[in-house]
């Protein structure tokens, strides 16, 4: 596909505890990441005056990330749901598709260490 891609990126802290890991796995213990959320959004065509959509129209996200998960413990966030990357990277995708319907949102990634990324898509 030929067209434009965009990305913005929102910084948060949290901790977590993950749980179904084996015994003496690290993930397994209370520990904390700074995270970086990545939404990206196409377009075959931009919208005047020239974007994909208005960065600033992304704000709503930036405030509910923070309002949501910043320095917050993610298993009292999201009690039944497993807090993994992956998990939080499904998690905020299906809360901007059903809250924001007309962006064009092709994936959300969740970032705990500068190395790894979980990204979801449909």
């Amino acid at each position: 596909m030929s067209g434009y891609l965009i990305t913005k990126d929102f910084h948060l802290s949290y901790s977590h505890q993950l749980t179904g890991l084996p015994d003496g796995h690290p993930c397994a213990r209370l520990h904390g990441h700074n995270a970086v959320i990545r939404i990206a959004l196409t377009a075959r065509a931009l919208v005047a005056p020239g974007f994909v959509l208005d960065y600033g129209e992304l704000n709503p996200l930036g405030d509910w990330l923070d309002q949501t998960f910043d320095h917050r413990h993610l298993n009292d966030v999201l009690p039944d749901l497993n807090p993994t990357a992956e998990n939080l990277a499904q998690f905020v995708y299906t809360w901007v598709t059903f809250n924001y319907p007309n962006w064009p949102v092709t994936s959300i990634g969740w970032s705990e260490t500068p190395k790894t990324w979980a990204v979801y898509s449909e």
